[in-house]
Parts: C-alpha cells; structure tokens; sequence
C-alpha cells in the first residue's frame, strides 16, 4: 500500500524536476529568444517587400520616362561635378561667343565640402541638402559683346551656372578683362 503511494509520488518529483531544471528554463530561454528572432525578421521580410514594392514601382515609373528627357535631366542636374567636362563645355561657349578664357579656378573651400559627401559608402544625413554647389572662377579677355554672347549661352546652358559676380577691368581699346565667379549645381 505504502508502494502504491510512493511510486506516483516518485514520478511526479521527477517530473517537476525535469520541468523545473530542463523544460521550464529551456522554453523561456531559448526558445523565447528564437521566438522574438523570429519577429524581428518577419518586421524586416515585410521591410525589405516594402521596399522591393517601391523600387519597382519607381523603376516602372522611371522607364516611362523618354530616353531623351532622362539625358537632357542628367545634363540639368548631373550625379557628379565632372570638371573637365564643364571646363571644356565653357571653354567651346567662350570662343563661339569670342572670348578668351584664361584661368579657370575651383574654389579650395566648396571642392573640400564636396568631398566630404562623395565619400565612397557614405551615406548623406537627413538633414543634408541634396543639391551641391562649387564654385568656380575664371578669367576672360574679349568686347563686351561677347561677354553678352557668352552670358546669354550661359543661360541657356544645359547645366545649372549662377553667376555669382562679374568684375570688368576697362581698357581705351574696347577690349575687356572680366573676372567672374559661378557658381555650379550637382545631386550628391
């Protein structure tokens, strides 16, 4: 009779043992953490179709887009400050308008703010403009007619110039000297 008792008796300590020492700290730890893992990843799995929803929405959007108008954009607004192409763009604008450049200088101060945010990887804080700016200084030598034809070709250039200052050293033989300041725009 005392066996009858003391054998569930028996079973059951050891059962509570068994929860107690290997179920109970095995569901709450391990299996708790593989649980909250898991959360995690299904909040980035519906982040990441999200975002894969948006870039093909985008894509879609920028492929309706003429060929054309995404080159005549990329001119308006280039991804980099490309020197040599401007320089030579301006060099040609200047002697079909008949003037003479002779200096072209990048501002020290903009270039070293420009390469703080092309850094490779980096990415630009929230608060950054996305429109960057250098600036520019060049010398000419030409009638102010030209200067007009320049200015006019300036204008209606495809990229973003804004003529920051203009400087015109007279002479008695209608021939001027100008100092002028640009200022050009690039998408960081």
């Amino acid at each position: 009779m005392m066996n009858e008792r003391i054998i569930p008796l028996v079973a059951f300590m050891i059962g509570l043992g068994i929860f107690f020492s290997y179920v109970q700290p095995t569901w709450s730890g391990t299996i708790a953490e593989t649980k909250v893992a898991i959360v995690a990843a299904d909040h980035a799995l519906a982040a990441a179709s999200a975002y894969v929803s948006q870039q093909n929405t985008l894509a879609s959007a920028q492929n309706a887009i003429e060929p054309a108008n995404l080159e005549r954009l990329g001119n308006f607004l280039p991804d980099s400050v490309d020197n040599v192409g401007l320089i030579l763009d301006l060099t040609a604008l200047a002697s079909r308008s008949g003037l003479s450049l002779s200096n072209i200088d990048v501002s020290a101060n903009a270039v070293a703010n420009s390469a703080a945010s092309l850094a490779p990887g980096a990415l630009p804080a929230a608060r950054t403009n996305p429109v960057g700016s250098i600036d520019l200084s060049l010398s000419a030598v030409g009638t102010y007619t030209a200067l007009q034809t320049f200015l006019a070709g300036v204008e209606k250039s495809q990229r973003i110039l804004d003529i920051r200052d203009i400087v015109v050293r007279g002479s008695d033989t209608g021939v001027y000297n100008y100092q002028m300041k640009l200022r050009l725009f690039w998408l960081r």
